[in-house]
Protein backbone atom coordinates (compact mmCIF):
# COMPACT_ATOMS: atom_id res chain seq x y z
CA UNK A 1 0.00 0.00 0.00
CA UNK A 2 1.06 3.72 -1.26
CA UNK A 3 1.37 6.25 1.40
CA UNK A 4 0.48 9.37 -0.45
CA UNK A 5 2.73 12.72 -0.55
CA UNK A 6 2.01 16.60 -0.51
CA UNK A 7 2.24 16.88 -4.21
CA UNK A 8 -1.42 17.37 -4.82
CA UNK A 9 -1.39 20.20 -2.20
CA UNK A 10 1.64 22.12 -3.75
CA UNK A 11 1.20 24.76 -5.96
CA UNK A 12 4.57 25.55 -8.65
CA UNK A 13 6.17 29.26 -8.54
CA UNK A 14 6.68 31.30 -11.45
CA UNK A 15 10.29 32.13 -12.37
CA UNK A 16 11.67 35.42 -12.44
CA UNK A 17 11.54 36.57 -16.03
CA UNK A 18 7.59 35.14 -16.47
CA UNK A 19 7.05 37.72 -13.47
CA UNK A 20 8.48 40.72 -14.98
CA UNK A 21 6.85 40.36 -18.31
CA UNK A 22 2.97 40.29 -16.70
CA UNK A 23 3.62 43.45 -14.41
CA UNK A 24 4.71 45.16 -17.50
CA UNK A 25 1.77 43.94 -19.02
CA UNK A 26 -0.37 44.98 -15.80
CA UNK A 27 1.94 48.63 -16.33
CA UNK A 28 0.82 49.11 -19.47
CA UNK A 29 -2.76 48.30 -19.00
CA UNK A 30 -2.82 50.80 -16.53
CA UNK A 31 -0.81 53.60 -18.58
CA UNK A 32 -3.25 53.36 -21.38
CA UNK A 33 -6.27 53.52 -19.22
CA UNK A 34 -4.63 56.74 -17.30
CA UNK A 35 -4.28 58.70 -21.06
CA UNK A 36 -7.62 57.36 -22.16
CA UNK A 37 -9.52 59.08 -18.90
CA UNK A 38 -7.25 62.13 -19.91
CA UNK A 39 -8.77 61.91 -23.43
CA UNK A 40 -12.40 61.97 -22.00
CA UNK A 41 -12.16 64.13 -19.59
CA UNK A 42 -10.32 66.66 -21.86
CA UNK A 43 -12.97 66.11 -24.39
CA UNK A 44 -15.95 66.45 -22.06
CA UNK A 45 -13.90 69.72 -20.42
CA UNK A 46 -13.62 71.02 -24.10
CA UNK A 47 -17.64 69.99 -24.77
CA UNK A 48 -18.86 71.53 -21.25
CA UNK A 49 -17.10 75.05 -22.14
CA UNK A 50 -18.74 75.10 -25.43
CA UNK A 51 -15.28 74.89 -27.60
CA UNK A 52 -15.64 73.15 -31.05
CA UNK A 53 -12.71 71.63 -32.86
CA UNK A 54 -12.06 72.19 -37.21
CA UNK A 55 -9.79 70.97 -39.65
CA UNK A 56 -7.93 74.08 -40.98
CA UNK A 57 -8.39 72.77 -44.47
CA UNK A 58 -12.17 73.48 -44.38
CA UNK A 59 -11.45 76.87 -43.79
CA UNK A 60 -9.89 79.58 -46.17
CA UNK A 61 -8.15 82.40 -44.24
CA UNK A 62 -6.94 85.71 -45.66
CA UNK A 63 -4.22 88.10 -44.07
CA UNK A 64 -5.32 91.31 -43.34
CA UNK A 65 -2.83 93.67 -45.34
CA UNK A 66 -3.01 97.27 -45.83
CA UNK A 67 -2.68 98.98 -49.52
CA UNK A 68 -4.87 100.31 -51.84
CA UNK A 69 -8.32 99.17 -53.01
CA UNK A 70 -10.42 99.00 -56.43
CA UNK A 71 -14.12 99.38 -56.28
CA UNK A 72 -16.13 97.71 -58.76
CA UNK A 73 -19.12 95.61 -59.27
CA UNK A 74 -18.13 92.15 -61.94
CA UNK A 75 -21.07 90.55 -63.33
CA UNK A 76 -21.91 88.05 -65.91
CA UNK A 77 -24.34 88.96 -68.73
CA UNK A 78 -25.56 88.46 -71.90
CA UNK A 79 -25.76 90.24 -75.24
CA UNK A 80 -28.75 91.19 -75.97
CA UNK A 81 -30.51 93.85 -79.06
CA UNK A 82 -31.13 97.41 -77.80
CA UNK A 83 -33.01 97.32 -80.56
CA UNK A 84 -35.45 94.12 -81.54
CA UNK A 85 -38.86 94.81 -82.18
CA UNK A 86 -41.86 92.50 -82.61
CA UNK A 87 -44.01 92.97 -86.22
CA UNK A 88 -47.58 92.61 -85.68
CA UNK A 89 -50.54 91.39 -88.26
CA UNK A 90 -52.66 94.79 -88.50
CA UNK A 91 -55.57 92.64 -89.44
CA UNK A 92 -57.04 89.00 -89.32
CA UNK A 93 -56.29 86.85 -92.87
CA UNK A 94 -54.34 84.25 -94.30
CA UNK A 95 -50.67 85.42 -93.87
CA UNK A 96 -47.76 84.25 -96.49
CA UNK A 97 -44.38 84.09 -95.49
CA UNK A 98 -41.36 85.50 -97.23
CA UNK A 99 -38.53 85.03 -94.62
CA UNK A 100 -37.31 82.58 -92.24
CA UNK A 101 -35.53 82.64 -88.69
CA UNK A 102 -31.94 84.39 -89.39
CA UNK A 103 -32.71 85.52 -92.77
CA UNK A 104 -30.65 88.82 -93.13
CA UNK A 105 -33.02 91.56 -94.65
CA UNK A 106 -32.93 95.37 -95.32
CA UNK A 107 -34.78 98.14 -94.36
CA UNK A 108 -38.38 97.93 -96.64
CA UNK A 109 -37.89 94.36 -97.77
CA UNK A 110 -41.26 92.73 -97.47
CA UNK A 111 -41.23 90.08 -94.40
CA UNK A 112 -45.08 88.46 -95.09
CA UNK A 113 -48.14 89.52 -96.97
CA UNK A 114 -51.88 89.10 -95.04
CA UNK A 115 -54.44 88.28 -97.55
CA UNK A 116 -57.55 90.47 -95.59
CA UNK A 117 -60.65 90.49 -97.52
CA UNK A 118 -62.79 91.71 -94.49
CA UNK A 119 -60.63 94.46 -94.89
CA UNK A 120 -60.49 95.37 -98.05
CA UNK A 121 -64.02 95.39 -98.50
CA UNK A 122 -64.52 97.79 -95.95
CA UNK A 123 -62.39 100.33 -97.00
CA UNK A 124 -64.24 100.01 -100.62
CA UNK A 125 -67.16 100.88 -98.37
CA UNK A 126 -65.70 103.68 -96.90
CA UNK A 127 -64.41 104.99 -100.17
CA UNK A 128 -67.56 105.00 -102.04
CA UNK A 129 -69.20 106.80 -98.92
CA UNK A 130 -66.53 109.59 -98.94
CA UNK A 131 -67.20 110.09 -102.69
CA UNK A 132 -70.73 110.36 -102.09
CA UNK A 133 -70.02 113.18 -99.29
CA UNK A 134 -67.64 114.78 -101.29
CA UNK A 135 -70.31 114.71 -103.84
CA UNK A 136 -72.46 116.61 -101.01
CA UNK A 137 -69.87 119.36 -100.53
CA UNK A 138 -69.87 120.20 -104.14
CA UNK A 139 -73.58 120.06 -104.00
CA UNK A 140 -73.61 122.90 -101.32
CA UNK A 141 -70.86 124.90 -102.86
CA UNK A 142 -72.65 125.32 -105.89
CA UNK A 143 -75.98 125.56 -104.06
CA UNK A 144 -74.38 128.60 -102.60
CA UNK A 145 -73.47 129.93 -106.05
CA UNK A 146 -76.97 130.01 -106.82
CA UNK A 147 -77.99 131.54 -103.65
CA UNK A 148 -75.25 134.07 -103.97
CA UNK A 149 -76.43 135.12 -107.45
CA UNK A 150 -80.42 134.91 -106.82
CA UNK A 151 -79.51 137.53 -103.78
CA UNK A 152 -77.43 139.97 -105.87
CA UNK A 153 -80.39 139.41 -108.51
CA UNK A 154 -82.72 140.57 -105.88
CA UNK A 155 -80.57 143.45 -104.85
CA UNK A 156 -79.57 144.76 -108.22
CA UNK A 157 -84.08 144.36 -108.80
CA UNK A 158 -84.65 146.82 -106.20
CA UNK A 159 -82.24 149.08 -107.07
CA UNK A 160 -83.61 149.96 -110.44
CA UNK A 161 -87.16 149.86 -108.73
CA UNK A 162 -85.13 152.75 -106.53
CA UNK A 163 -84.08 154.62 -109.26
CA UNK A 164 -87.20 154.28 -111.09
CA UNK A 165 -89.66 155.49 -107.91
CA UNK A 166 -87.32 158.76 -107.47
CA UNK A 167 -87.41 159.88 -110.90
CA UNK A 168 -91.10 159.18 -110.53
CA UNK A 169 -91.10 161.57 -107.57
CA UNK A 170 -88.85 164.29 -109.56
CA UNK A 171 -91.66 164.01 -111.90
CA UNK A 172 -94.47 164.52 -110.12
CA UNK A 173 -92.63 167.58 -107.97
CA UNK A 174 -92.27 169.20 -110.82
CA UNK A 175 -95.93 168.92 -111.92
CA UNK A 176 -97.02 169.56 -108.72
CA UNK A 177 -95.18 173.05 -108.89
CA UNK A 178 -96.44 173.99 -112.03
CA UNK A 179 -99.57 173.38 -111.17
CA UNK A 180 -100.14 170.18 -113.24
CA UNK A 181 -100.16 167.42 -110.69
CA UNK A 182 -102.06 166.87 -107.18
CA UNK A 183 -100.16 166.86 -104.05
CA UNK A 184 -101.57 163.62 -103.10
CA UNK A 185 -99.61 162.11 -106.11
CA UNK A 186 -96.73 163.42 -104.91
CA UNK A 187 -97.04 161.98 -101.61
CA UNK A 188 -97.60 158.25 -103.14
CA UNK A 189 -94.36 158.89 -105.06
CA UNK A 190 -92.58 160.02 -101.41
CA UNK A 191 -93.89 157.02 -100.19
CA UNK A 192 -92.88 154.59 -103.41
CA UNK A 193 -89.12 156.02 -102.72
CA UNK A 194 -89.40 155.04 -99.02
CA UNK A 195 -90.60 151.31 -99.98
CA UNK A 196 -87.90 150.58 -102.77
CA UNK A 197 -85.09 152.09 -99.95
CA UNK A 198 -86.70 149.33 -97.44
CA UNK A 199 -86.44 146.53 -99.98
CA UNK A 200 -83.11 147.21 -100.47
CA UNK A 201 -82.08 147.07 -97.36
CA UNK A 202 -83.96 143.94 -97.04
CA UNK A 203 -82.68 142.30 -99.45
CA UNK A 204 -79.04 142.98 -98.58
CA UNK A 205 -79.82 141.61 -94.99
CA UNK A 206 -81.13 138.50 -97.15
CA UNK A 207 -78.53 137.93 -98.97
CA UNK A 208 -75.89 138.49 -95.66
CA UNK A 209 -78.43 135.78 -94.15
CA UNK A 210 -78.27 133.29 -97.00
CA UNK A 211 -74.75 133.43 -97.61
CA UNK A 212 -74.34 132.81 -93.99
CA UNK A 213 -76.24 129.62 -93.85
CA UNK A 214 -74.85 128.48 -97.14
CA UNK A 215 -71.44 128.67 -95.74
CA UNK A 216 -72.53 126.74 -93.02
CA UNK A 217 -74.04 124.21 -94.50
CA UNK A 218 -71.10 123.47 -97.06
CA UNK A 219 -68.57 123.66 -94.17
CA UNK A 220 -70.55 121.10 -92.53
CA UNK A 221 -70.80 118.80 -95.25
CA UNK A 222 -67.15 119.37 -95.45
CA UNK A 223 -66.39 118.48 -92.00
CA UNK A 224 -68.37 115.55 -92.58
CA UNK A 225 -66.33 114.42 -95.63
CA UNK A 226 -63.06 115.23 -93.92
CA UNK A 227 -64.11 112.84 -90.95
CA UNK A 228 -64.65 110.16 -93.48
CA UNK A 229 -61.45 110.97 -95.56
CA UNK A 230 -59.72 110.28 -92.58
CA UNK A 231 -61.60 106.94 -91.72
CA UNK A 232 -60.77 105.99 -95.55
CA UNK A 233 -57.17 107.25 -94.94
CA UNK A 234 -56.98 104.58 -91.75
CA UNK A 235 -57.70 101.98 -93.49
CA UNK A 236 -55.78 102.80 -96.52
CA UNK A 237 -53.06 102.60 -93.98
CA UNK A 238 -54.06 99.07 -92.78
CA UNK A 239 -54.77 97.31 -95.89
CA UNK A 240 -51.15 99.20 -96.86
CA UNK A 241 -49.68 97.42 -93.47
CA UNK A 242 -51.07 93.80 -94.55
CA UNK A 243 -47.48 94.13 -96.42
CA UNK A 244 -45.52 94.07 -93.27
CA UNK A 245 -41.83 95.16 -94.02
CA UNK A 246 -38.64 95.92 -92.73
CA UNK A 247 -38.18 98.85 -91.02
CA UNK A 248 -34.62 99.06 -90.59
CA UNK A 249 -31.83 96.79 -91.93
CA UNK A 250 -31.43 93.69 -89.77
CA UNK A 251 -32.06 89.90 -88.82
CA UNK A 252 -35.29 87.86 -88.54
CA UNK A 253 -34.98 86.73 -84.76
CA UNK A 254 -38.21 84.53 -84.66
CA UNK A 255 -41.06 83.55 -86.77
CA UNK A 256 -44.20 82.98 -84.46
CA UNK A 257 -46.23 81.35 -87.06
CA UNK A 258 -46.74 79.15 -90.38
CA UNK A 259 -47.37 79.71 -93.93
CA UNK A 260 -50.40 80.03 -94.97
CA UNK A 261 -51.29 80.20 -91.17
CA UNK A 262 -55.21 82.30 -90.68
CA UNK A 263 -54.09 84.63 -88.11
CA UNK A 264 -56.00 86.92 -85.75
CA UNK A 265 -55.32 91.09 -85.81
CA UNK A 266 -52.50 92.17 -83.77
CA UNK A 267 -50.96 88.78 -83.47
CA UNK A 268 -47.18 88.43 -83.34
CA UNK A 269 -45.82 87.44 -86.78
CA UNK A 270 -41.79 87.79 -86.56
CA UNK A 271 -39.12 89.86 -84.43
CA UNK A 272 -36.60 91.63 -86.24
CA UNK A 273 -32.92 92.25 -84.69
CA UNK A 274 -31.14 95.33 -85.10
CA UNK A 275 -27.44 93.54 -85.17
CA UNK A 276 -25.74 97.47 -85.52
CA UNK A 277 -26.74 97.60 -81.78
CA UNK A 278 -26.29 95.22 -78.92
CA UNK A 279 -26.24 96.38 -75.14
CA UNK A 280 -25.25 93.65 -72.28
CA UNK A 281 -27.62 93.09 -69.26
CA UNK A 282 -26.00 91.87 -66.14
CA UNK A 283 -27.18 91.09 -62.79
CA UNK A 284 -26.18 92.91 -60.09
CA UNK A 285 -27.04 91.85 -56.24
CA UNK A 286 -29.17 94.43 -54.27
CA UNK A 287 -26.55 95.16 -51.84
CA UNK A 288 -23.89 96.33 -54.71
CA UNK A 289 -26.99 97.83 -57.13
CA UNK A 290 -27.83 100.71 -54.74
CA UNK A 291 -23.74 102.41 -56.02
CA UNK A 292 -24.65 102.37 -59.51
CA UNK A 293 -25.84 104.95 -61.70
CA UNK A 294 -26.33 105.55 -65.41
CA UNK A 295 -22.97 106.63 -67.13
CA UNK A 296 -20.55 104.74 -65.35
CA UNK A 297 -17.67 103.39 -66.99
CA UNK A 298 -17.21 99.51 -67.39
CA UNK A 299 -15.53 97.04 -69.39
CA UNK A 300 -17.07 94.01 -71.23
CA UNK A 301 -14.77 91.03 -71.81
CA UNK A 302 -15.84 88.02 -74.29
CA UNK A 303 -14.04 85.59 -76.39
CA UNK A 304 -10.27 87.58 -75.56
CA UNK A 305 -11.66 91.44 -76.49
CA UNK A 306 -12.50 93.82 -74.35
CA UNK A 307 -14.62 96.85 -75.38
CA UNK A 308 -15.91 99.89 -73.22
CA UNK A 309 -19.09 100.56 -72.70
CA UNK A 310 -21.28 102.15 -69.77
CA UNK A 311 -24.00 101.93 -68.11
CA UNK A 312 -27.27 102.94 -69.75
CA UNK A 313 -30.13 101.91 -67.67
CA UNK A 314 -30.83 100.38 -64.08
CA UNK A 315 -33.93 98.56 -63.50
CA UNK A 316 -36.16 99.62 -60.79
CA UNK A 317 -37.29 96.71 -59.40
CA UNK A 318 -34.93 93.98 -57.55
CA UNK A 319 -36.06 90.39 -58.54
CA UNK A 320 -34.80 87.23 -56.72
CA UNK A 321 -32.10 89.65 -54.80
CA UNK A 322 -30.76 91.23 -57.81
CA UNK A 323 -31.08 94.37 -60.66
CA UNK A 324 -31.20 94.05 -63.78
CA UNK A 325 -28.46 96.78 -64.80
CA UNK A 326 -27.96 97.13 -69.31
CA UNK A 327 -24.43 98.03 -70.31
CA UNK A 328 -24.14 100.14 -73.73
CA UNK A 329 -20.74 99.89 -76.13
CA UNK A 330 -19.19 103.07 -76.98
CA UNK A 331 -18.96 104.19 -80.08
CA UNK A 332 -16.76 101.82 -82.40
CA UNK A 333 -15.93 99.30 -79.40
CA UNK A 334 -18.60 96.90 -80.26
CA UNK A 335 -16.81 93.94 -81.31
CA UNK A 336 -17.45 91.78 -84.62
CA UNK A 337 -19.61 89.03 -84.42
CA UNK A 338 -21.54 89.64 -81.67
CA UNK A 339 -25.18 87.23 -81.37
CA UNK A 340 -28.21 87.29 -79.52
CA UNK A 341 -28.21 85.94 -75.62
CA UNK A 342 -23.77 85.57 -76.01
CA UNK A 343 -22.13 85.57 -72.81
CA UNK A 344 -19.80 88.13 -71.22
CA UNK A 345 -18.12 89.37 -68.45
CA UNK A 346 -18.80 92.80 -67.52
CA UNK A 347 -17.16 94.90 -64.80
CA UNK A 348 -17.90 98.27 -63.67
CA UNK A 349 -15.62 100.56 -61.55
CA UNK A 350 -16.85 102.89 -59.26
CA UNK A 351 -13.77 103.93 -57.59
CA UNK A 352 -10.68 103.70 -56.14
CA UNK A 353 -9.14 104.05 -52.10
CA UNK A 354 -5.79 104.17 -51.24
CA UNK A 355 -3.43 103.13 -47.87
CA UNK A 356 -6.36 101.16 -46.37
CA UNK A 357 -6.66 98.09 -44.21
CA UNK A 358 -8.05 95.51 -46.20
CA UNK A 359 -9.03 91.77 -46.61
CA UNK A 360 -9.78 88.95 -48.90
CA UNK A 361 -14.01 89.09 -49.00
CA UNK A 362 -16.07 86.07 -49.00
CA UNK A 363 -19.22 83.68 -47.40
CA UNK A 364 -18.17 84.53 -43.96
CA UNK A 365 -16.73 88.00 -44.42
CA UNK A 366 -18.80 90.34 -46.49
CA UNK A 367 -20.36 93.78 -46.53
CA UNK A 368 -23.48 92.31 -44.30
CA UNK A 369 -21.34 90.97 -42.34
CA UNK A 370 -20.64 92.64 -38.00
CA UNK A 371 -17.87 90.41 -37.01
CA UNK A 372 -15.24 88.23 -38.11
CA UNK A 373 -13.05 85.21 -36.87
CA UNK A 374 -9.88 85.84 -35.97
CA UNK A 375 -7.21 82.79 -35.54
CA UNK A 376 -5.09 83.32 -32.36
CA UNK A 377 -2.75 80.62 -30.92
CA UNK A 378 -4.89 78.05 -33.08
CA UNK A 379 -8.39 79.35 -31.52
CA UNK A 380 -10.76 81.16 -33.42
CA UNK A 381 -12.65 84.00 -31.89
CA UNK A 382 -15.52 86.13 -33.24
CA UNK A 383 -14.74 89.61 -32.64
CA UNK A 384 -17.22 92.78 -33.84
CA UNK A 385 -16.11 95.00 -36.84
CA UNK A 386 -16.67 97.58 -39.07
CA UNK A 387 -16.69 97.05 -42.42
CA UNK A 388 -15.96 99.73 -45.27
CA UNK A 389 -16.32 99.45 -49.17
CA UNK A 390 -15.48 96.54 -51.03
CA UNK A 391 -14.77 95.46 -54.37
CA UNK A 392 -15.42 91.99 -56.11
CA UNK A 393 -12.29 90.53 -54.15
CA UNK A 394 -11.27 92.18 -51.37
CA UNK A 395 -13.26 94.21 -48.61
CA UNK A 396 -12.15 97.91 -46.37
CA UNK A 397 -11.72 97.42 -42.91
CA UNK A 398 -12.46 100.55 -40.40
CA UNK A 399 -12.41 99.22 -37.40
CA UNK A 400 -12.01 95.70 -35.14
CA UNK A 401 -8.95 94.48 -37.00
CA UNK A 402 -4.83 95.04 -37.21
CA UNK A 403 -2.40 94.47 -40.42
CA UNK A 404 -1.42 90.95 -40.09
CA UNK A 405 -4.67 89.75 -38.02
CA UNK A 406 -5.42 86.30 -39.79
CA UNK A 407 -9.41 86.20 -40.46
CA UNK A 408 -11.62 83.15 -41.79
CA UNK A 409 -13.56 84.28 -44.86
CA UNK A 410 -14.72 81.01 -45.76
CA UNK A 411 -15.82 77.91 -43.88
CA UNK A 412 -16.96 79.56 -40.67
CA UNK A 413 -21.14 79.79 -41.88
CA UNK A 414 -22.07 77.13 -39.33
CA UNK A 415 -20.24 78.60 -36.31
CA UNK A 416 -22.26 80.35 -33.83
CA UNK A 417 -20.95 83.51 -32.12
CA UNK A 418 -20.57 82.31 -28.98
CA UNK A 419 -18.48 79.46 -30.05
CA UNK A 420 -15.01 78.70 -28.90
CA UNK A 421 -13.11 77.08 -32.39
CA UNK A 422 -9.99 75.55 -31.78
CA UNK A 423 -8.35 74.94 -35.65
CA UNK A 424 -6.81 72.17 -36.07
Amino acid sequence: MAIKDTRSQDIALETTRTSVLRNKRTWLLAAGAIALLALIGWTASSWLSGARSVDEKRLRIATVTRGDLVRDVAAEGRVIAANSPSLYAIGSGIVTLHVVAGDTVKQGDVIAEIDSPELRSLLAQEQATLASLDAQVSRAALDAQLNRSATLKAIDQARVEQVAAERQLQRYSRGFEGGAVAKVDVDKAADDVAKTRIGIDHARQDASLQSASMQFDARNRKAIADRQRAVVGELQRQVNSLRIVAPFDGQVGQVFVSQRQNVQSNAAIASLVDLKQFEVEIKVPESQARELSVGLPAQLTGNNVTSNGQISAISPEVVNGEVSVRVRFEPGQQPAELRQNQRLSARVVLGSRQNILKVERGPSLDAQSSGAWVIKDGTATRIPVELGVGSVEEIEIKRGLKQGDRVIVSGAEDFKPDDLVRVN
